[in-house]
């Protein structure tokens, strides 16, 4: 007999079976079972043998007539990096140009949108170098193509508004200055 993917010993052996041998010969039966080389009543009546056999011999008997399955390759050398992507039916994939480099963030536009926040606790000081370093980032993104307009857009909305409150708050207090000196 030739010798079972499942067993290391060639025809069955005397040797008593273990349980990982008894799933490995019940695998094989549903296998056959799954391809219509047994039948139902067939098929349940091995894996009762096979649940209920003490050793190896017997266990080999029960899976003689099936196709023992794909017996396991050699260990491929070993490769490093991801392993190849097979399309459909074998075909290797369709070769695609390299994804494209997400790029990064415009430190200027970072810069501007953290002054423009800290605009809120520092009574305003930050709200000019928000501005010019929003109108800087937005240029060399443009020019490079670089990510972080919308951190831009936020530092510069953000500078122009507390620039326009504070602006409101200085020409109301200058007219009731103006106003109460006049009394």
């Amino acid at each position: 007999m030739s010798m079972q993917p499942w067993s290391p010993y060639a025809g069955g052996s005397p040797m008593l079976a273990s349980t990982a041998d008894r799933e490995r010969a019940v695998d094989v039966l549903r296998a056959g079972y799954a391809e219509g080389r047994l039948g139902k009543t067939e098929f349940e009546q091995r894996v009762a043998r096979a649940y209920a056999a003490r050793t190896q011999a017997e266990l080999s008997g029960l899976v003689a007539d099936l196709p023992q399955g794909p017996v396991s390759a050699p260990p491929a050398a070993p490769s490093y990096g991801p392993p190849p992507v097979r399309g459909s039916f074998g075909a290797p994939p369709p070769v695609l140009g390299a994804a494209p480099y997400p790029g990064t963030t415009n430190g200027r536009a970072t810069a501007a949108m953290v002054l423009g926040i800290l605009a809120v606790m520092s009574a305003g000081l930050t709200s000019i170098p928000a501005v010019v370093l929003g109108h800087q980032a937005r240029a060399e993104i443009r020019a490079s193509g670089q990510q972080g307009d919308g951190c831009a857009v936020a530092g510069l909305v953000l500078g122009w508004i507390w620039i326009a409150g504070w602006s409101v708050y200085w020409l109301v207090a200058l007219i009731g200055a103006v106003a109460w000196s006049a009394r």
